[in-house]
């Protein structure tokens, strides 16, 4: 079973730029896609980006333009650049592997994830 570690998380004002990491440790080639979600204070865990074989890349409404998803096969790493960050991005950010059929559908165990913090 595969177990995804997040890093890259921190304290940052608006407009500042962050990149997120999650390294996979062990075998991912079960999963034709990975996403990264995120989870704010008080709210339900949603997904930002998603990364798969049969659509490319896709993105939440509220972040299309400003994050970047893309994944590294050699070094088992998947990234999530954010630039121009707001505050209202602020959360616990996880990313997951899983399956894509018109949607998204997670199948990897959550990690710890990596917090994400914008003052405004």
């Amino acid at each position: 079973q595969v177990h995804l570690v997040e890093s890259g998380g921190g304290l940052v004002q608006a407009g500042d730029s962050l990149r997120l990491s999650c390294a996979a440790v062990g075998s991912i080639d079960n999963f034709n896609a990975m996403a990264w979600y995120r989870q704010a204070p008080g709210k339900e865990r949603e997904l930002v980006a998603t990364m798969s074989t049969r659509a490319g890349t896709e993105y939440a409404p509220s972040v299309q333009g400003r994050f970047t998803i893309s994944r590294d096969n050699a070094k088992k790493t998947l990234y999530l650049q954010m630039v121009s960050l707001k505050p209202e991005d602020t959360g616990v950010y996880y990313c997951s592997g899983g399956w894509y059929n018109y949607k998204y559908y997670p199948q990897s165990s959550w990690g710890q994830g990596t917090q994400v913090t914008v003052s405004s």
